[in-house]
């Protein structure tokens, strides 16, 4: 696998709609599929992260905002898609790119062989020889678990939100919710119609815009965070969570509860550990300071705040891809 892997211009790691994108956009600049270039991904055959959301989640964004540059979304673009349609949606861009993504394979590590333009790439399949490497892998891609979640003895379910699906997946009881996001609040507020509901969070959840969340992150800064709106008065709010005994969950205003279950809507991290200790990457954004020809499109901490939507996604790919076309 590795050997077939090896003599392309560009290795793209990762096909979500970061890894898509790139493909889309080496495309339009004359690269051609499994000749040039080619996606890894360490999922199973079409194993998106789409495919096992939960079944009530649309998008944020209405669906002419939700696509891969040159490839509209099929349907009412003032729509706001579910993941089901995004899943769909990403297997007919694959189809339609003409790219045929290598699954089950793992990127491990990346490095420069000597002076040269060669970057060896080691994978799950083994080692791979490239001259660009695309670190697509995603930015939300591996389930962020506090480290209290060890202590937790609850009698029920204990289940971060990428395994959440819907609420006769939760057994009867009182539920705790534990993160005031997006996913948080939609979760509490689904569950609140069977089961009772407590919501934990670091501050009051508060009223969210129309607008793109990503256009006020932009205007406001890196750092900002737009809280959603809790419109359920079936839950309960409870503040942060300090501390686990047992099957007691202790919160910072000193009160108590103990939950049945337990919704861990946390957040996740990037995947990108195979990446060198020294990154994140230099100037200009997505080049690596350390590897030239090693690249990252659709992460925020390399990139811009919106990076991770697929507007944001779309624009680091082009960039990624006149800045291939232009090495030796």
């Amino acid at each position: 696998m590795a050997h077939s892997l090896s003599h392309r211009r560009v290795i793209i790691v990762g096909a979500g709609h970061s890894g898509l994108a790139t493909a889309a956009a080496l495309r339009s600049s004359g690269f051609e599929p499994q000749k040039d270039f080619v996606i890894i991904d360490s999922a199973t055959p079409g194993q998106r992260s789409w495919v096992t959301r939960r079944q009530s989640m649309k998008l944020r964004s209405a669906a002419r905002h939700s696509v891969v540059r040159g490839f509209p979304f099929p349907g009412d673009e003032d729509r706001h898609p579910s993941a089901d349609e995004m899943s769909d949606y990403l297997s007919s861009v694959e189809k339609a790119i003409g790219v045929k993504t290598v699954w089950s394979t793992r990127a491990l590590g990346v490095n420069r062989l000597g002076d040269g333009s060669t970057l060896h790439l080691s994978t799950s399949a083994g080692e791979v020889q490239t001259r660009n490497v695309v670190c697509a892998t995603g930015a939300a891609a591996v389930p962020r678990i506090p480290g209290w979640r060890q202590e937790l003895a609850v009698p029920g379910f204990v289940l971060h939100s990428s395994q959440y699906l819907y609420p006769a997946q939760v057994p009867p009881g009182p539920v705790l919710v534990v993160g005031g996001g997006y996913s948080g609040v939609e979760i509490a507020e689904e569950l609140a119609s069977s089961h009772d509901v407590t919501l934990s969070t670091r501050a009051e959840p508060s009223r969210v815009s129309e607008r793109p969340i990503w256009s006020r992150l932009r205007r406001k800064g890196p750092m900002s965070e737009a809280r959603p709106r809790v419109a359920s008065t079936d839950v309960t709010h409870a503040a942060a969570v300090t501390e686990i005994r047992g099957d007691t969950v202790m919160f910072a205003d000193g009160a108590s509860m103990k939950p049945y279950s337990v919704v861990l809507a946390t957040g996740y991290r990037p995947a990108d550990t195979w990446l060198p200790d020294s990154e994140p990457p230099g100037q200009p954004l997505h080049v690596s300071a350390r590897i030239p020809g090693l690249f990252t499109v659709g992460m925020p901490r390399y990139s811009r705040a919106d990076a991770d939507t697929l507007a944001g996604a779309s624009r680091d790919a082009a960039t990624v891809a006149r800045l291939i076309v232009g090495r030796p």
